[in-house]
């Protein structure tokens, strides 16, 4: 599907910003370090500019349908400008990692403007080592995770020659601003092109009735799951309070083989280890504001990608979201990666993602009161205390003008109500956590980011320890 104008939010995209407040903003990024000198900004602009025609709707900002269908279009900026997304910065010479966290923090702390195309990157130069950064800010309507790493791998080059500059993007001529009678066709045409694919589904039904009616089984077994699931609803945490608007943020950076060596050793898979490495910090950050962990098991909202090969390099969100579990209860930390491991596997086998795929085409049709509803519900303290979102990224180094980007870390959000989100990509060898935390009520986020590296330190040590003779392994 190309990323046209006029395009109609789907029902995921719109959620986001249904969700969005003053204090909750719903923009995701990340932030990377390269190798320097800086490049010149002239040149940087260029570069990002010969890109663009690959990812139009980053040309393109929201528009209502007058239809008040709760869900706006995607129309050309007749003003858009590179030079006000793209910013320029410094630090004070020689900047420390500890300065550029606190400049992402303040970056991730203001909405982005509506008015315009919805997304910011900022160039950054003064780091220390002879090193520049690279801050990127979208709002998560207009991308997810998965599509997210698509796009640095447009942006970004894959080798230190990038390829001969051919000028295409100064080609783009935007459309004109489109007028009420534009926008309510537009809005018309999303409606129709819903209202065709549930035709389709029928079509599909009667000519394979036991398919459809095995899928609409599942499906309703998998929104069962779901209500039950809300029938259960995740303990109170310290974590899960009013927020404000400003942030703190914390990059850990991590080896993807040292996840993968516990992997190897205890069973699961890399993604439980990253599970049970943050229930194990949690649980320390709980005792040490004098908390109970006895009994207690917080609930993690994991976002699944249902992108599949032949949607890469598309925008919008693809995702749904499960309830993984954090035993912060459990001590040791090898039974929790097992409990952690063997929940997952329930969760798999269970039908909540297939219920949340049911929920989310059906709102389709939902008028914008349900669609706003349904958003909250998605967020909602009463389903978990927290994000964990896992985003594989490139296992092969990327460039920026020559450049290598030697570290990666991603940036979540944090809806109402929940003071810290935990991201995780992998890159290029790399397994790089970036923990977003509410400024005034996670004060402390250092000791959650240095319990995750205490905690994989734990589990590694424990993995290369030498199997007793005679034993037929871990177990």
């Amino acid at each position: 599907m190309p990323q046209r104008h006029l395009d109609r939010l789907t029902p995921i995209d719109a959620s986001f910003l249904h969700q969005e407040g003053p204090r909750s903003h719903m923009h995701v990024g990340g932030l990377t370090i390269a190798e320097g000198p800086p490049p010149a900004m002239d040149d940087f602009l260029e570069q990002i500019r010969e890109r663009l025609h690959l990812v139009p709707r980053y040309r393109h900002k929201l528009a209502s349908t007058a239809l008040d269908s709760g869900r706006p279009v995607w129309v050309d900026d007749p003003n858009f400008s590179l030079e006000y997304h793209v910013r320029h910065t410094a630090l004070p010479t020689p900047g420390t990692w500890v300065q550029l966290q606190s400049l992402a923090a303040r970056i991730f702390s203001q909405q982005l403007d509506r008015s315009k195309p919805l997304w910011e990157m900022w160039l950054i130069e003064g780091l220390k080592d002879d090193r520049f950064a690279i801050i990127t800010k979208t709002h998560h309507s207009l991308i997810d995770g998965i599509a997210g790493v698509d796009l640095a791998t447009v942006l970004f080059d894959l080798s230190r020659e990038p390829p001969p500059i051919k000028h295409s993007g100064r080609a783009w001529q935007p459309h004109r601003e489109p007028g009420t009678v534009e926008l309510v066709a537009a809005g018309v045409r999303g409606a129709l092109r819903a209202a065709l694919a549930l035709a389709e589904g029928a079509v599909d039904a009667i000519t394979h009735p036991d398919h459809a009616f095995a899928r609409a089984r599942e499906g309703a077994e998998g929104i069962g799951e779901i209500i039950w699931a809300g029938l259960n609803p995740a303990p109170e945490t310290p974590l899960n309070v009013h927020i404000g608007p400003h942030r703190r943020f914390l990059g850990i950076g991590d080896s993807l083989e040292d996840f993968k060596i516990v992997k190897n050793a205890f069973g699961g898979t890399v993604n439980d280890v990253v599970l049970a490495v943050v229930a194990g910090a949690l649980r320390s950050f709980l005792i040490s504001r004098g908390g109970r962990t006895e009994g207690l098991e917080l609930r993690a909202l994991v976002p699944v990608s249902v992108r599949t090969e032949g949607e890469h390099h598309q925008m919008g969100n693809r995702i749904v979201v499960m309830r993984g579990p954090l035993p912060v209860y459990i001590a040791d930390p090898v039974q929790r990666l097992r409990f952690v491991s063997r929940a997952m596997d329930g969760l798999k086998e269970s039908k909540q993602a297939l219920g949340a795929e049911v929920i989310a085409g059906a709102q389709n049709f939902a008028p914008p009161t349900i669609l706003a509803q349904a958003s909250r519900l998605n967020f909602s303290t009463r389903l978990y205390n927290l994000i964990v979102t896992n985003v594989p990224g490139p296992q092969f180094p990327l460039y920026v003008l020559g450049r290598e980007i030697l570290e990666a870390y991603p940036v979540a959000f944090l809806p109402e109500n929940h003071a810290l989100a935990i991201a995780i990509m992998s890159y290029n060898g790399q397994m790089n956590f970036g923990l977003l935390g509410d400024f005034d009520a996670v004060p402390d986020i250092d000791m959650i980011g240095h319990g995750i590296e205490e905690e994989l330190a734990t589990l590694v040590a424990l993995a290369r320890e030498p199997v007793p003779a005679g034993s037929n392994g871990r177990g």
